[in-house]
């Protein structure tokens, strides 16, 4: 009987940094590698990746890194991971195009890493364990499942899908593996939990596809799209239907937006060459702006693609004229199938309303009328059907995903005792193909991002960037003779937003007396060294803030050591 141990180091009870371990026999194997976007209360964070202590601390067991597809949620820590580990990545063909751009992005040579390409007809060895593929349906193509099948049955590993099948080739699920793998005995199943909840959701893109019909027929000027980079299968489907009306087709930030060049580099999204449209740029002539004619055709549709906001902040580029390519007027009517991800909703509200303002035609598709990428219950209750698990591990998603996805299960006739729920580091342990929890925990976290994968940021600085936003910072800097023990000209007092109930003028003045005061008062000291000034000088003026404001502004306070001219 093998020893089998499933846990995450993220991706439960939190949307994003997928990251799943499948430990059989001491053969350890890594199911995705994702970030996740921060909240709002994040200052100056860009991602949020898994703590990999426990990767470290059993790198010699580490088979690889498996990918199921090229989301950030699911590749964007894999180069913070490769620079610490190098290890095996397995992934289809299009997801290892966007793992090497990713690793290029981060200044990685991607030749000294080992990236290895499958298909659902590979199959990989490990002592007697072997790791098969599927295809599944998602947004992005050559989406896959995992199988790792062990001499106690397997285990099969099933982020972000869903069963539509009106989709392209490279969109499809394999019914006929995924029904071969339940015939074989499935230990343990681990399927997403995202779209467990969705009960009211339509099953197919016919309201929308309705819908942007109406607007190709009857939009007086060009039309925008603004969609994200993600979501290709959809973006894919609004080409088709605009050239189905005769319309020329241009894709804005096709080189920024690295998903959409790399689909179009490898024929994952296509455009006929006499629908597709090159804009130039606008150029500024005798103080008027002269346009490119395609530009201002009217029968053009513009897809605008990003992450996040960013499709959002193209619009209003558009709208303020900032944009070199395309200008909204009020005959441009603005699609946007872009809904908020957590984090954007205000920002995503306020250029809305900006667009209304403007007398700019919107039309919002609300997630509700758009097919969700992600598995709902009857989806789910299909997939427990084909695979036939003898446990479930609900995984993908926030602690409310997770519990409606077991009551899911239980719906579709599984017992309690046989669906566990799981945080980030608890331990599924089978012995003997019996699962319980493990009173071993594996070290989970979270690694803050700012900037780039090497300037990684610990609670302190994030509340330190807190207090600055709330509070405000006041900064004093002086020239100073040690060695007379005297102040060279006058000290500098600033301050960034920092509210005075007094002229703030008056108040930083204040700030320089009381300086000069403790200055004088350490000087008359046996002992006297900046530091124990500086430290002073701190206290005496976060006292004076919270006596006359009750804030607690960050006091930055610089001593230079200074010789008399």
């Amino acid at each position: 009987m093998s020893n089998i141990k499933i846990s995450a180091l993220g991706g439960l009870g939190e949307n994003g940094k997928n990251m799943f371990l499948v430990d059989v026999d001491d053969h350890l194997f890594i199911l995705d590698a994702g970030l996740k976007y921060p909240e709002v209360d994040l200052y100056g964070i860009d991602a949020v990746i898994p703590d990999i202590t426990y990767l470290l601390e059993n790198r010699n067991r580490i088979e690889g890194i498996f990918i199921t597809h090229g989301h950030e949620d699911h590749i964007g820590a894999l180069p913070y991971i490769l620079e610490n580990i190098n290890i095996r990545i397995y992934g289809t063909h299009f997801t290892i195009c966007l793992i090497e751009n990713l690793l290029t992005e981060h200044g990685l040579n991607i030749e000294n890493y080992k990236l290895y390409r499958i298909n659902e007809n590979k199959t990989l060895k490990f002592g007697d364990i072997i790791v098969s593929f599927y295809n599944t349906t998602h947004s992005i193509p050559e989406s896959v499942g995992i199988a790792i099948t062990t001499e106690d049955g397997t285990i099969v590993y099933s982020p972000d899908f869903s069963y539509n099948t009106t989709v392209g080739a490279k969109y499809k699920t394999s019914f006929d593996k995924i029904t071969e793998i339940g015939k074989k005995g499935v230990l343990a199943v681990l399927p997403e939990s995202l779209g467990a909840g969705d009960h009211d959701r339509v099953s197919s893109d016919r309201v929308f596809e309705h819908t942007f019909n109406n607007l190709l027929t009857s939009a007086k000027g060009r039309i925008v799209v603004a969609a994200f980079s993600t979501d290709l299968n959809r973006i894919q489907r609004i080409i088709d239907l605009s050239i189905g009306f005769g319309k020329k087709i241009a894709v804005i930030g096709r080189k920024a937006q690295h998903i959409i060049d790399i689909a179009f580099k490898t024929d994952y999204l296509k455009i006929p060459q006499s629908h597709l449209v090159n804009l130039k740029f606008i150029e500024e002539k005798n103080g008027s702006d002269v346009y490119d004619d395609l530009s201002e055709d009217k029968n053009l549709v513009v897809i605008t693609a990003g992450i996040r906001h960013e499709p959002y902040v193209s619009l209003l580029r558009m709208l303020n004229k900032q944009d070199r390519l395309v200008q909204l007027t009020q005959n441009d009517s603005v699609v946007m199938i872009s809904n908020p991800v957590p984090g954007t909703e205000k920002f995503a509200m306020q250029v809305l309303d900006t667009l209304y303002r403007n007398d700019i035609d919107v039309t919002l598709f609300d997630k509700k009328i758009l097919r969700s990428s992600h598995a709902n219950a009857e989806d789910l209750k299909l997939y427990y059907a084909m695979t036939k698990p003898k446990y479930i591990v609900p995984i993908i998603g926030e602690a409310r995903h997770l519990y409606e996805h077991a009551k899911i299960a239980q719906s579709a006739g599984f017992d309690k005792d046989h669906i566990f729920i799981l945080h980030n580091g608890e331990v599924l342990e089978f012995k003997n193909g019996v699962a319980s929890k493990s009173p071993t925990k594996i070290p989970v976290g979270d690694i803050l991002v700012d900037g780039s994968l090497t300037g990684l940021i610990d609670e302190t600085v994030i509340k330190e960037r807190e207090n600055l936003a709330e509070e405000g910072a006041v900064i004093i800097t002086a020239n100073i003779n040690s060695e007379k023990r005297k102040i060279i000209g006058t000290p500098v007092v600033t301050s960034k937003g920092f509210v005075s109930k007094q002229p703030i003028e008056e108040w930083l003045d204040l700030v320089r007396e009381i300086f000069q005061r403790t200055f004088q008062s350490h000087a008359n000291r046996p002992r006297f060294d900046l530091e124990t000034l500086k430290k002073a000088v701190q206290e005496d003026v976060r006292q004076l803030a919270y006596r006359q404001m009750k804030k607690n502004p960050i006091i930055i306070v610089l001593l230079i050591e200074t010789k008399d001219k």
